[in-house]
C-alpha cells in the first residue's frame, strides 16, 4: 500500500498544481455546476456531447487539492468516452473513493484513479474527491441544478 499512498500524493499534487482540461468550454451542450458546503469547492462542468460521446469535457472554479486534482483526471480520462463508459467509471470511482472496491485488484483498469483510493481513509474528502464526478453525471442527464454533495 505505500506505492499507492505515493502514487496518491503526485496525483493529487500534480493535477492541483497543472489541472488538465481546467477551462471553459464555450460551445458545451451541457453546463452544470457543483457545490460542497462541506469544504467551500465550487466547480463547473462543461460537456460537449454528441452522439453518445463526450467530445469534450472541462471544468473551471476553485476548490481543494482532492477536489481539483479529481476533476482534472475525470476530464482526462472521459474525453472520448460513451455515456455508457463515463457512467460506468462513475460508479467505480464513487467505490473506490468509499473503500468498497480494491484499487491493486483493479488497478490495471483504473490506471490514475487508483490513487485516489486513499481519499476512503478520510470520510469527508470522499464529498470532495467525488463532487466533479457527481456534477459530470448531472450534465451527463441532462439535469440543469446545481449539484450539491450534502
Amino acid at each position: 500500500m505505500p506505492a499507492l499512498r505515493e502514487l496518491y500524493q503526485e496525483i493529487i499534487l500534480d493535477h492541483n498544481k497543472s489541472p488538465r482540461n481546467y477551462r471553459k468550454i464555450e460551445d458545451a451542450n451541457r453546463k452544470v455546476e457543483g457545490y460542497n458546503p462541506l469544504c467551500g469547492d465550487h466547480y463547473t462542468v462543461y460537456v460537449k456531447y454528441e452522439n453518445d460521446v463526450i467530445k469534450d469535457i472541462s471544468f473551471d472554479g476553485a476548490g481543494c487539492a482532492i477536489s481539483k486534482a479529481s476533476g482534472s483526471v475525470m476530464t482526462s480520462m472521459l474525453k472520448g468516452k460513451t455515456r455508457e463508459e463515463a457512467e460506468q467509471l462513475f460508479a467505480e470511482f464513487h467505490k473506490l473513493v468509499k473503500g468498497e472496491l480494491n484499487p491493486e485488484e483493479n488497478m490495471d483498469h483504473l490506471g490514475r484513479l487508483a490513487a485516489f483510493s486513499g481519499v476512503s481513509e478520510f470520510p469527508a474528502r470522499v464529498k470532495c474527491a467525488s463532487l466533479a464526478w457527481h456534477t459530470m453525471y448531472a450534465a451527463l442527464n441532462n439535469k440543469e441544478t446545481t449539484v450539491s454533495t450534502e
